[in-house]
């Protein structure tokens, strides 16, 4: 399908969605974002090809290469999506990568990547349960591995053309959500060290905040907020409180323990962007995970820190992100964090 006809075919499949009385969200979540990343697309880290992985890698590094096909466990995911709801998650965050087709750029494509009707069925699915439905694409230069060959063009007149194509495709199929997750975590040398990258290839500087605030205008020029990982601000303080604009919605990130944390220990720099964020009057959606099989309790942990530390007319929700693959691999890491976090909500 060419951008024309998809273009026809969103504005004759707008619709009103119905929201399923058996997965209505309680009174007392109203208000307060209960959200939940979940991995549809899986080419975000790692640019070796899958079958030109190492013979003796592992599992967990096998899932981080870039592949030309399609992961994603669609049984699985109607397995789990039910419990959202019912555990009072009232957001889903969609990590789309190489899943969806862009009618600008069908060549980032691969097998199986589903069309942009496919993918508004999805989002009318979920909505029906209650779920609001919000994209993520992830720019930052440690993580795109999803725009192929583009991703080593960074910073190119061709390159900004194509992500603004798709971003411009994905607001549109996901009809002008709230929000639009631009990723843009971790983006260092060390974390494209030579035994995960081909490449290292990254931004600094100005021209960081060029590219940046580049995407923040893509985004907001279409009426939708811009959202971020908040890790740049752990080495750039003054600098990120200075020049990051107060539109942009903002998920710091800590997945292990607020007790007994070493001062002038990283960890605590991590904890303590909650607090520097919240003193530059950013909106903010903590962000905690079960990622550390150690610290079950760092959500838990996390939503009694930040319900202190931030104000409550900042403080626009929580999130979960527990980077299990939607794989019957990561069955049980997955449907652990929807425990974890219902129970939560519900405390």
């Amino acid at each position: 399908m060419n951008r024309r006809e998809f273009i026809g075919t969103i504005a004759g499949a707008a619709a009103t969605t119905v929201i399923d009385p058996a997965f209505a969200v309680s009174p007392a979540n109203k208000g307060m974002m209960w959200a939940f990343l979940v991995h549809f697309g899986f080419n975000n880290w790692y640019d070796t090809p899958l079958d030109e992985a190492p013979k003796d890698a592992k599992p967990h590094y096998l899932t981080r290469c870039m592949a030309d096909h399609v992961r994603f466990d669609e049984e699985l995911w109607k397995e789990v999506s039910p419990q959202l709801p019912k555990a009072g998650i009232n957001t889903v965050i969609i990590d789309l990568g190489e899943f969806m087709k862009f009618p600008s750029h069908p060549e980032l494509a691969v097998k199986g990547s589903w069309e942009p009707e496919k993918m508004q069925a999805e989002k009318k699915r979920l909505e029906a349960m209650g779920l609001e439905v919000i994209p993520k694409l992830n720019f930052s230069a440690t993580h795109d591995s999803w725009l192929k060959d583009y991703q080593r063009m960074l910073s190119t007149q061709k390159y900004y053309q194509v992500c603004s194509d798709v971003i411009r495709d994905t607001i549109e199929i996901f009809g002008t959500p709230r929000y639009f997750h631009l990723g843009y975590d971790e983006e260092t040398a060390g974390h494209q060290s030579a035994e995960r990258y081909r490449m290292c290839i990254i931004r600094q500087g100005d021209l960081w905040w060029h590219d940046f605030l580049w995407f923040v205008k893509q985004v907001e020029d279409k009426g939708v907020r811009p959202w971020i990982w908040s890790d740049y601000i752990w080495g750039h303080k003054d600098e990120f409180l200075k020049r990051m604009p107060r539109s942009v919605l903002q998920s710091n990130w800590y997945y292990h323990g607020f007790k007994d944390v070493k001062p002038g220990s990283a960890r605590e720099t991590y904890i303590k962007a909650y607090d520097w964020l919240e003193a530059g009057g950013f909106d903010q959606v903590p962000t905690g995970s079960n990622w550390d099989r150690n610290c079950p309790q760092n959500m838990q942990e996390t939503i009694e820190y930040c319900k202190k530390a931030v104000a409550p007319e900042r403080l626009r929700g929580f999130m979960m992100a527990s980077w299990a693959r939607t794989q019957r691999s990561d069955e049980a890491a997955l449907k652990e964090s929807v425990d974890i976090f219902g129970k939560c909500i519900g405390s």
